[in-house]
């Protein structure tokens, strides 16, 4: 059962998708979905979700404030606080529908919304369960050790422009969400495959994904931190998915979070061989952690249930 639904964040429309078992008796358990940067609710999420629906829950995907079917200006600006914001009235949201058990919602965040997914767990009481996947967790960190010395103060003085900018005129500059090698353009995700496979997802799944960003959305990402808030995390089940060999949002940075959060009830998954962008270009690898999400969920919102 697939339907499309929409609902109010501080006044603005968001929409997503509804997506329910066809068999079983409700009301479901609940996974609220949301992306990363620059996602749209087309990107991977449906995959994902796949594995969810299988497992008995229901999940909602939607898009955040400023993307893809959901209203809301500036368009393609990412506010961490926003966004968690859109997480919390999606769950308000959802506790309403008769097709949802309002005792059993759980949280998945994938990337920067594999932080939010913490974030959102650690502060709504409404959330029993979260799932992270490759999580950004420091973002002042990540951006200083994926753009090197020099790139780094370039991408400094760039955004301290656009504060001036801003300041002056109202309204900032934008800048590339990511760019092949060839092209010295500064952009806020310097790696050739997320440009080739953001641009291939959007050509055959998802045509309402831009591939740029407002710069204060990259000055919003440098003071974003999980790290205070984790360690509220004392009694809601926590999955954390760390890919080994990512490079993008630090996997070694995710593990020390991983190990700051001070419930017993808690996994950390780490998938050998597998890179952050393939867990969304290589099926197999998707697979993986889509059914170490599922299974997660199963154990916590429907197996301690019954």
């Amino acid at each position: 059962m697939k339907r499309e639904v929409e609902f109010k964040s501080k006044g603005v429309t968001c929409r997503g998708l509804l997506v329910a078992p066809d068999q079983g008796d409700g009301p479901f358990p609940m996974a609220v979905m949301a992306g990363g940067w620059c996602y749209v609710r087309e990107i991977v999420m449906p995959h994902y979700a796949d594995f969810l629906v299988k497992a008995g829950m229901a999940a909602l995907i939607f898009d955040y404030r400023g993307f893809g079917a959901s209203d809301g200006t500036p368009r393609q600006h990412l506010d961490p606080w926003d966004q968690i914001e859109d997480y919390k009235n999606a769950i308000s949201f959802v506790e309403t529908l008769p097709e949802v058990d309002p005792e059993r919602i759980g949280v998945w965040g994938i990337s920067y919304s594999g932080g939010h997914a913490l974030i959102v767990g650690a502060t709504d009481p409404r959330v029993k369960c979260i799932v992270s996947n490759v999580a950004v967790v420091d973002g002042y960190v990540n951006m200083q050790r994926i753009h090197g010395e020099k790139r780094f103060a370039e991408l400094q003085a760039t955004i301290l422009a656009d504060r001036r900018l801003r300041f002056r005129e109202g309204a900032g500059g934008t800048i590339a969400m990511s760019a092949p090698d060839s092209d010295p353009t500064l952009s806020t995700w310097p790696f050739q495959d997320v440009y080739e496979i953001f641009n291939d997802i959007k050509k055959t799944e998802a045509p309402n994904h831009e591939h740029w960003n407002t710069i204060e959305s990259v000055e919003l990402l440098q003071n974003y931190t999980v790290y205070p808030y984790v360690k509220r995390i004392i009694n809601t089940p926590t999955l954390m998915v760390v890919a080994q060999e990512d490079d993008h949002t630090l996997w070694d940075k995710e593990i020390e979070v991983f190990n700051l959060i001070p419930t017993t009830k808690k996994k950390l998954s780490v998938l050998p061989k597998i890179s952050h962008m393939s867990l969304y270009s290589n099926r197999s690898k998707l697979e993986i952690a889509g059914a170490e999400a599922a299974r997660w969920f199963k154990q916590h919102l429907i197996d301690s249930y019954q």
